[in-house]
């Protein structure tokens, strides 16, 4: 049931993005910029998914898990806001906000192609923020009552994250990096 709910969108899906004819360097920069944003939640699941792997392998004892994840982001919100939804979560959170509200609208407002692409990273928004969630009760169930169901739950979600959170973030700055830029957006 951990998954079995969540309606996962088909990469294959995904409107293709269209080209932008004269892109200038300068033009480039703030999908850069998007690009740099991102870079701090890849960084933050590559940690968790190396740890993950050595303690599924018992290479990892909790005193190396937590000196090894004392400077993410996501562990010291948890240290100051109480829960590890705290801090990070709202900045997932205000990001897809910002994106949501701000950034795919006047996207989408530069034709039907951009719409499309914009429609579906609010979509993508969806599966993310879900499986965020999910992630979060699966590591307090596993914290409340260590054990290998539980480690075995935490892990599944966390590679299905893993999976979309990527693959979105990657497909985001294909799909509207340059278009920032080139229609004047940031």
């Amino acid at each position: 049931m951990l998954l079995k709910d969540i309606q996962f969108l088909d990469d294959a899906t995904r409107p293709p993005i269209p080209a932008l004819p004269g892109l200038t360097e300068a033009q480039k920069h703030p999908g850069e910029h998007l690009k740099q944003i991102h870079d701090h939640l890849r960084e933050n699941m590559q940690v968790l998914g190396r740890l993950i792997e050595r303690a599924s392998k018992g290479e990892a004892s909790a005193e190396e898990v937590k000196a090894e994840t004392a400077d993410l982001v996501m562990v010291t919100n948890y240290r100051r806001f109480g829960t590890l939804c705290g801090q990070y979560c709202q900045f997932v959170h205000g990001h897809h906000s910002i994106e949501d509200r701000a950034l795919f609208p006047s996207i989408a407002a530069q034709g039907p192609a951009f719409k499309a692409i914009a429609d579906r990273l609010q979509a993508e928004h969806v599966v993310v923020h879900t499986l965020l969630e999910r992630l979060i009760d699966a590591l307090i169930k596993l914290a409340d009552e260590p054990g290998a169901g539980h480690f075995d739950d935490a892990v599944t979600v966390y590679r299905a994250l893993e999976k979309v959170l990527l693959s979105h973030l990657n497909y985001e700055e294909d799909a509207i990096g340059d278009a920032l830029g080139y229609f004047e957006i940031m």
